[in-house]
C-alpha cells in the first residue's frame, strides 16, 4: 500500500470535546468552523479541541484543582494502557481547549461567582497568551475543574498520509448551565448548535462542511434522542479500540476508509469514478467517506 512506503508525520497528542445539550426535547451538538488559515481541517466544522501541552500534565500539582480523587481519574477517564497521568493530561487539555475555543469553562461553580466565570472566559481572548496561562490562572485563583463532567467517547488516530497527525481522545460533556458558547475568532470563526441529523444534512448541502471524524461521531449520536440513554452510555462507555482510518488519494478526490471497511487491509485501488452516484443519506451506516470538492460525504462500498 502506498501509505506503507512513506514515513508518516509524528503523532501529536490532542483532545476534543463533544458539547451536547437538550433543546426543544432534541439533542443538539456544538460545532465550530476552523479558520481557513488552519493547517489542519481548515474551513471545516469540528468539535472544540486542540493539542495537549506539557503544562497539562503533573498529577501532584493538578490534584488539588480537580473535583474527583486521584484513584477515580483512571477509573472514569483512563483505560487499558492509559494511566492516571495520561488521563489527567488529556482531560486538562480538553477543558482548556474548550475554554479557549468556545468560551465554555468546565469547572465547579462552588465558591465562584458568575463574574469570575465571565472574567476567565473574557481573559482567554487576549492575544499572545503564554502556554502556561491556563495552569497559572487555575492555581492562582484556586479553581476546581469538573472532571466529573467528562465522559469517554472515542479514540482517533489520524491517517498516515495526512500532513499533520494526532492521537486524539474525544470526550463528551453536557453543556454547563448559565454559560454560552462564543468562538475565539482566531482558530475558530463560527459556532453553531445543531441536531446531529440537521448537521449531517447541512454537510451534504455544503452549508456546514464537517470533518470526517465529525461525520462518524454525529452518525453515532443519532440514536440518542433520549438524553437519559446518552447519560447511561457515557457512564458505561470505554475508549474502545483506536479508530485509525486509511487515506486513499484519488484524482477524483481523496477517500477515507474506516477500519471496518472491507478493503481496509487490501492493496486494491479504490475506483472513485462513480462516487457521485454512491452518496448515502444521513443516518446510513458507512465505512468510507469521499471528499467531493471539499465536502466529506459517506458513500456506498
Amino acid at each position: 500500500m502506498m501509505d506503507k512506503k512513506i514515513t508518516p508525520p509524528p503523532l501529536r497528542q490532542a483532545s476534543t470535546v463533544i458539547l451536547v445539550r437538550k433543546k426543544n426535547k432534541a439533542l443538539e451538538v456544538y460545532l465550530l468552523r476552523r479558520s481557513t488559515k488552519s493547517g489542519f481541517m481548515g474551513g471545516l466544522y469540528v468539535f472544540p479541541g486542540g493539542v495537549v501541552d506539557p503544562e497539562d500534565f503533573g498529577l501532584d500539582s493538578w490534584a488539588p484543582h480537580i473535583d474527583i480523587p486521584r484513584d477515580q481519574i483512571e477509573k472514569q477517564l483512563g483505560g487499558e494502557s492509559f494511566s492516571s497521568e495520561g488521563a489527567l493530561g488529556f482531560s486538562i487539555a480538553a477543558i482548556r481547549e474548550t475554554l479557549e475555543e468556545s468560551g465554555v469553562f468546565i469547572a465547579s461553580e462552588k465558591d465562584k461567582t458568575k463574574k469570575e466565570f465571565n472574567d476567565i472566559c473574557t481573559f482567554r481572548l487576549n492575544r499572545d497568551l503564554p502556554k502556561s496561562w491556563f495552569r497559572t490562572k487555575i492555581m492562582n485563583e484556586n479553581w476546581t475543574l469538573s472532571f466529573s463532567s467528562l465522559g469517554r467517547w472515542s479514540h482517533w488516530i489520524t491517517p498516515k498520509l495526512m500532513k499533520k497527525r494526532f492521537d486524539t481522545r474525544f470526550f463528551i460533556v453536557f453543556m454547563p448551565e448559565n454559560q454560552i458558547c462564543v468562538p475565539d475568532n482566531m482558530e475558530t470563526k463560527h459556532g453553531i448548535w445543531l441536531t446531529p441529523q440537521n448537521a449531517l444534512e447541512q454537510n451534504l448541502e455544503t452549508k456546514i462542511p464537517l470533518s470526517p471524524p465529525a461525520v462518524v461521531t454525529l452518525t453515532q449520536l443519532l440514536k440518542f434522542n433520549d438524553l437519559n440513554k446518552l447519560k447511561h452510555e457515557i457512564r458505561t462507555r470505554s475508549w474502545g479500540d483506536p479508530i485509525s482510518p486509511r487515506l486513499v488519494p484519488s484524482s477524483n478526490g481523496p477517500v477515507i476508509l474506516e477500519p471496518w471497511d472491507p478493503m481496509f487491509d487490501t492493496d486494491s485501488e479504490i475506483d472513485t469514478s462513480n462516487f457521485s452516484q454512491k452518496g448515502l443519506p444521513p443516518g446510513s451506516q458507512f465505512s468510507r467517506i469521499w471528499c467531493d470538492k471539499g465536502v466529506w460525504k459517506p458513500v456506498k462500498v
